[in-house]
């Protein structure tokens, strides 16, 4: 999707009067740089090779299937000091034989000179260049070109007076010596296939895939941010690197096929007809990647087939490997391509393209009614919550029809079965007694009254392995036939599954968004937990009040709490995919109503802007989400299939003492001022104890500076307008502070 700098196109659903429902592709937060990277720990500089680690691999023979129900990307975690790493340091400036310069050489890259005086007249003349290498420290293997540069120094010379030449250095020369550091590490697992980390493995994303999981590609790099953020930039973007693949043994009439499938759009956002996904070939004696196969943008139809063969001789070498990287925009997760079941061999041929198998197309569903996560110690006190409608969704990938068989679920608690639960074969078939030739099937079983989760694991160890098992009676991948997946007990409520395929918002001054939740027992409402995606425009100076209401009739009534209007909350982007952040109930906790009773949180936004939670497509809620136009005068339920990505925090044993620290917020006497503020803010620390020192955080939460115990004052002259928080050491204690 593309879009303009002072305008964002969304895919509006369900226009109303004044204001309106929008869902967005999900795009990233304003950052600082923008510059991809491969495999960087730790760098010194965003603009430099300083700290990459560079891997080498060992080399695959045939066959290679990745259907992406598992993750074959190779583990790039190396550390210094691991055993087998190494590292080189590389200099600036060499000598023309390759000597690396001493520290205090120096040199200026704008004209020195000689200045002659005689009888009081002056001449100036250039001194001569000096011939120097350089090194390039963007990218590696690090390459020095020879460059001319001027001696950091003038000479004042005159023949008026004995002994009158002087040689007056510059103050700071532009050129200097320097040095990187780069770390080396070997990568050897044949069950490995993948050399590089920006294209995103997934189980989410793709629409009713032929297998559990994709690899997504998009404007995202690996760490979840995009390439360009705030541009129109279009350019190559994921890349999906093969290791190399021992081909020398191969003649062109060995029949060595590569077949995959690919999917446009998905859940996310449809590239446009111009954006491409891209399939290369490196030519080893050539040593360049050449195009073999592309596919442009459009909306999601299903699956596409890719089946090309290699006869080449150029490729069959010791040294070929094969890429996909898609062409879209860079600002964010647009214009999206889903890859599945990638499949390299030999003795094939061009009517081998059925990808006969059995799969799981998504991970079980929850095991847990209505919510995908819940707090354990509400479990434990009610546990016979048991989902009546556990999804399974399952794909017959023969070209026949093939008897259905029965699954099950298994429970492992620590390593130890606790249960199993049949999944009825018919069931699973969608009540027929074959599953259709080609044809993917979602069924619903029920899971009460057949077994519950163990209430004896503590408070504080609360996540259950869920193993799913189902097949046909054909040869097929075993390993597509088992879905893994956790049930998790956290000290939350939750509807989604922790994945964003869009973010939600509503475009309406003073617009009010609510999401209802029915606990299982009665308790207190802590806070709230939120998951803000960024949308191509960076909202995190945007205002908005954390609002809980409660029922009236099935929409949300009587406001129960509401933030202070002039202490309101900014949307905060967290680093990485599905993070959420705790925003907790101002000096306060909340009875919540028993199990009989429902209540609201959300939020109440101060202008037009949507705020753009992240929102999961795959977990679809009926009548639980409502928004507001009119200032909560009427509500209006949802149009979106999905949920956003909201949680009630509850208080449990697991988080009373955050409930505390927030309470006893108070008991430290302290301000800053002046609030708001257009450079200087002081710090009146009147408490009795010692100042414990704070760090200063933008609304993004990246720290900006460290306030010590000693200096009660810093500087915000040079900083950009908008909303900064000071957060004392070791505390949950924060000052709001506008620049």
């Amino acid at each position: 999707m593309k879009f303009s700098l002072v305008s964002v196109f969304v895919f509006v659903i369900g226009c109303i009067s004044f204001g309106q429902e929008v869902l967005s592709p999900i795009g990233a937060m304003k950052r600082g740089v923008s510059a991809k990277r491969s495999h960087a720990l730790n760098l010194k500089s965003t603009t430099n090779i300083d700290s990459t680690f560079v891997y080498s691999f060992d080399t695959l023979s045939l066959p290679l299937l990745d259907e992406f129900s598992h993750s074959k990307f190779s583990d790039l975690d190396a550390q210094p000091g691991d055993a087998g790493v190494t590292e080189q340091e590389f200099f600036y400036l060499t000598d023309l034989a390759d000597v690396p310069l001493t520290v205090d050489k120096k040199f200026s890259t704008t004209p020195t000179k000689r200045y002659s005086t005689t009888a009081g007249i002056t001449t100036q003349t250039e001194l001569p260049l000096i011939t120097i290498k350089m090194a390039d420290f963007q990218n590696y293997p690090v390459v020095y070109s020879q460059i001319q540069l001027y001696p950091p120094y003038n000479i004042f010379d005159t023949t008026d007076f004995v002994n009158a030449s002087d040689t007056i250095a510059l103050s700071n020369p532009d050129t200097k010596q320097d040095s990187v550091i780069v770390f080396f590490a070997h990568e050897s697992n044949p069950n490995k296939y993948w050399t590089d980390l920006s294209a995103y493995h997934n189980y989410t994303h793709a629409v009713n895939p032929w297998t559990l999981g994709v690899v997504t590609f998009d404007g995202l790099d690996e760490t979840g941010y995009p390439y360009a953020i705030g541009t129109t930039l279009t350019d190559y973007a994921d890349y999906l690197t093969s290791k190399t693949v021992d081909l020398s043994s191969y003649a062109p009439n060995d029949s060595i096929y590569l077949s995959f499938l690919v999917q446009r759009q998905g859940f996310g956002d449809a590239p446009e007809l111009q954006d491409s996904l891209v399939l290369e070939f490196f030519d080893q004696g050539a040593d360049e990647w050449k195009r073999v196969w592309a596919i442009n943008g459009g909306s999601e139809n299903g699956f596409k087939l890719g089946h090309l063969r290699i006869v080449d001789a150029a490729y069959l070498t010791n040294g070929f490997k094969f890429r996909f990287k898609n062409y879209g925009g860079l600002s964010g997760m647009l214009d999206e391509f889903h890859l599945d079941y990638v499949h390299l061999r030999s003795g094939s041929g061009y009517q081998d393209t059925l990808f006969k198998d059995f799969a799981f197309v998504y991970p079980i569903g929850s095991l847990v009614d209505t919510y995908t996560e819940v707090p354990w110690e509400h479990w434990v006190n009610q546990p016979t919550h048991m989902n009546p409608n556990v999804k399974v969704t399952v794909r017959n990938g023969s070209n026949i029809s093939e008897n259905n068989m029965n699954g099950s679920v298994k429970v492992d608690f620590a390593g130890t079965t606790e249960g199993n639960f049949t999944l009825i074969g018919q069931t699973l078939s969608g009540g027929n007694i074959n599953y259709a030739p080609r044809t993917t099937y979602s069924s619903v079983h029920d899971f009460t009254g057949a077994y519950t989760f163990s209430t004896t694991p503590s408070v504080t160890t609360k996540t259950f392995d869920v193993i799913g098992s189902a097949g046909a009676p054909f040869p097929n991948l075993a390993m597509n036939d088992s879905s893994y997946t956790k049930q998790v007990f956290e000290n939350v409520y939750a509807y989604d599954d922790g994945s964003a395929e869009v973010a939600y918002g509503i475009s309406q001054v003073q617009g009010r968004v609510a999401l209802k939740f029915q606990p299982y027992q009665s308790d207190t409402l802590l806070g709230v937990r939120i998951c803000f995606v960024p949308t191509v425009k960076d909202l995190s100076n945007k205002l908005f009040l954390l609002t809980v209401w409660a029922d009236a009739g099935g929409v949300p009534g009587a406001v129960l709490y509401e933030d202070q209007f002039f202490y309101p909350r900014t949307p905060i982007y967290e680093e990485g995919r599905g993070i959420f952040t705790d925003y907790i109930l101002k000096d306060t906790r909340l009875p919540l109503p028993s199990s009989a009773g429902a209540f609201y949180v959300g939020m109440r936004q101060i202008d037009a802007d949507p705020l753009n939670v992240g929102f999961d497509k795959n977990t679809p809620q009926t009548n639980k989400l409502y928004y507001s136009l009119n200032a909560g005068i009427t509500w209006n339920a949802s149009s979106q299939s999905g949920v956003p990505m909201i949680r009630p925090i509850i208080q449990t044993g697991d988080n009373i003492n955050l409930a505390v620290g927030e309470l006893s917020r108070e008991e430290i006497e302290w301000t800053v001022y002046p609030n708001p503020t257009t450079g200087i803010v002081n710090i009146d620390w009147r408490s009795e104890t010692t100042f414990p020192g704070a760090v200063l955080v933008d609304s993004q939460g990246r720290i900006l500076l460290n306030v010590d115990t000693e200096d009660l004052r810093f500087d915000l002259s040079d900083s950009p307008s908008g909303i900064y928080f000071l957060r004392l050491n070791n505390s949950q204690v924060v000052k709001k502070i506008i620049r």
